[in-house]
């Protein structure tokens, strides 16, 4: 005979942490998906041209990192590659392993989508240097890096 399992309810303080990260990313996608618009590129576009910008990365590796399938991931590469954003080189470390990069105006425009992320900057302008590192550290934390 099985036991029912016992389930714990969060109380009022996790429940309302959760509906203000929520807020959060909500408005962190919108802000992202208008920055993006403004350099006619879709939000998947837009976040993985972030990604290239930071560093070649494996395919892959950019699936993982974007949650979605590697056959996504090369059509979105495939059309930053036509407008000149990004390109594919072999792996100095591997050269059977291809790598997406960023070229000079994808890092270009990676830098103006940030700089066009109204709502992930101005809140954080509020905060004192502290405070924000505070943030940063919890953050961190609850992602367990």
């Amino acid at each position: 005979m099985s036991t029912p399992s016992k389930t714990h309810r969060p109380d009022a303080l996790t429940m309302e942490v959760v509906e203000l990260i929520g807020d959060v990313v909500a408005r962190f996608y919108a802000d992202y998906e208008e920055a993006a618009g403004e350099h006619a590129l879709t939000g998947p576009q837009a976040r993985l041209l972030s990604l290239l910008s930071l560093e070649p990365l494996p395919m892959r590796k950019l699936a993982q990192k974007l949650k979605c399938e590697p056959s996504n991931v090369t059509g979105i590469v495939d059309r930053l590659e036509a407008r000149g954003l990004a390109e594919r080189r072999s792996d100095p470390a591997d050269r059977r392993v291809k790598v997406a990069a960023a070229t000079e105006q994808g890092r270009q425009v990676a830098r103006e989508l940030r700089e066009g992320l109204h709502f992930a900057r101005e809140p954080l302008a509020g905060l004192s240097e502290e405070e924000r590192r505070t943030l940063r550290d919890l953050l961190r934390r609850m992602l367990g890096s």
